[in-house]
């Protein structure tokens, strides 16, 4: 895939990532590491919790994206420099869900005191393989201009 600079993104443009397919050990896993919590590490408990069902934390699913965005989804030349943004779950990821990215380039712009880069606002929704919205990211980011 080849590399973009700021020149070559555009307001509109879209990026549509591979797949990622997730089980209840991977969950278990990230969970039991990042965010140990019964609904992530218990079928059973996680049957009696709000989520009805063993869940993927939702900075599991946000890891996810971010492996599929730098691996397939938005090949940014220098790599993906996040620089704030916001992060929202309105559905749970659950086992058996199969993940990609697609993004979409919200605004650019040139950096008025450092003529070599500029930023980019991107809003990727993640979606499983119904086509369910399981988690919407609106950042900003890094992109170099072109070099001379």
């Amino acid at each position: 895939m080849t590399e973009l600079y700021l020149e070559d993104f555009y307001v509109g443009q879209r990026f549509t990532s591979a797949d990622h397919a997730l089980d209840a050990q991977q969950i278990k896993a990230f969970a039991a590491q990042f965010d140990p919590q019964p609904f992530h590490l218990d079928e059973a408990q996680a049957q009696d919790s709000f989520f009805q069902g063993l869940v993927a934390s939702g900075w599991h699913t946000a890891a996810i994206t971010m492996s599929l965005l730098a691996k397939s989804g938005m090949p940014i030349a220098g790599g993906l420099i996040g620089a704030g943004g916001e992060l929202t779950w309105p559905r749970p990821t659950r086992p058996g869900d199969v993940l990609h990215a697609e993004s979409e380039v919200v605004e650019v712009r040139p950096s008025r005191s450092r003529p070599d880069r500029g930023m980019i606002a991107v809003r990727t929704e993640t979606r499983n393989q119904k086509g369910d919205v399981v988690q919407v990211m609106t950042c900003r980011m890094l992109a170099w201009k072109r070099p001379v």
